[in-house]
């Protein structure tokens, strides 16, 4: 089945991260009042999901709607400049890996990078090819974890683009187009201060139409409690993700199993019959929001081919 197969029926599929929550009130704190079409068009999403992102900064207090259009008011622009960033589209050269860079600093928080591996890797998820992370000391960019400083010329460029001050991070996004170059440097920034400052209920980040990037964070946290074993997950309305080795091989994939989980609402262990893990031992759970199956999420117990003891345990009519 197509991905636009798959997406035939509830209308167009919201598609937004934290980066478009973030990037909602950086445009509104530079232009307002602005229109809901236009607001779409500057952060580069739907209308429909430019929508919803206007209803949680709403629901939190953050915007004032009127006549006139959508404008940020106090406590959004105090919530805006708990997350500050510049950010700027720039070219590192050799320094990075993709055709695009992105730069973004992050004001007096160098205490908080160990070895910029970890923004490095929040790039990744969101959909950049790679990061890299400088720290700003004794006026000196260089590398975390190792007191090495960059190139002047890299420098140069840097400090062109950026007022750059002792104890600031700068990331660097880089990716095959420019707007995901800045949505991994965003992102890695973001996570870096310790997320979007409100909180938000599940329904705000999970639904029944959520993409496999949506999904993606709750994908490695438990790709990585099971010890790197293979996890695969998608929402009832659209196509998912599946995760081996620390990687994400495939952004459009559903499942039997995963299928079989979103219609009977209840988990799921045996032996897959068909797809990438047929033959294999896994277990599906369903995601319920509202008691209604929004997604699906599952394990591959490969370790079970080779003989090691498998992390899933079949019941005894499923057993060999």
């Amino acid at each position: 089945m197509s991905s636009q197969q798959h997406r035939g029926a509830g209308g167009p599929i919201p598609k937004f991260s934290d980066y478009h929550i973030w990037k909602a009130l950086d445009c509104l704190n530079r232009n307002k009042p602005v229109g809901r079409k236009k607001l779409a068009q500057l952060l580069n999403i739907g209308e429909g999901s430019t929508r919803t992102i206007l209803g949680i900064l709403q629901e939190h207090g953050l915007i004032d709607v009127d006549k006139n259009g959508v404008s940020i008011n106090k406590k959004g622009a105090g919530c805006y400049n708990s997350m500050t960033m510049d950010v700027k589209h720039v070219d590192m050269g050799g320094l990075t890996i993709g055709d695009f860079d992105c730069a973004v600093r992050i004001p007096k928080i160098a205490r908080r990078v160990k070895y910029g591996c970890e923004e490095r890797d929040m790039a990744i998820k969101a959909g950049a090819t790679g990061a890299t992370t400088l720290i700003c000391s004794n006026d000196r960019l260089i590398f975390p974890g190792s007191g090495y400083a960059v190139e002047p010329e890299i420098n140069d460029i840097l400090r062109k683009s950026l007022a750059i001050r002792n104890e600031d991070v700068i990331i660097i996004g880089t990716a095959d187009n420019p707007d995901m170059a800045e949505e991994g440097a965003v992102m890695s920034g973001l996570s870096l201060l310790g997320g979007l400052q409100f909180d938000r209920d599940l329904k705000d980040i999970l639904s029944h139409r959520s993409t496999g990037s949506e999904l993606i964070s709750l994908a490695f946290a438990i790709h990585d409690l099971v010890g790197g074993l293979p996890v695969c997950a998608k929402s009832r309305d659209n196509l998912g993700i599946r995760i081996e080795n620390g990687v994400v091989i495939d952004n459009a994939y559903t499942g039997q199993v995963l299928e079989e989980v979103i219609t009977v609402g209840t988990t799921i262990r045996k032996i897959a019959t068909s797809g990438p893990y047929k033959g294999i031992k896994v277990i599906v759970t369903p995601i319920d929001l509202d008691n209604r199956v929004i997604a699906a999420i599952g394990v591959v117990d490969i370790r079970s081919m080779a003989g090691v003891d498998n992390l899933i345990r079949l019941s005894s009519d499923e057993n060999d």
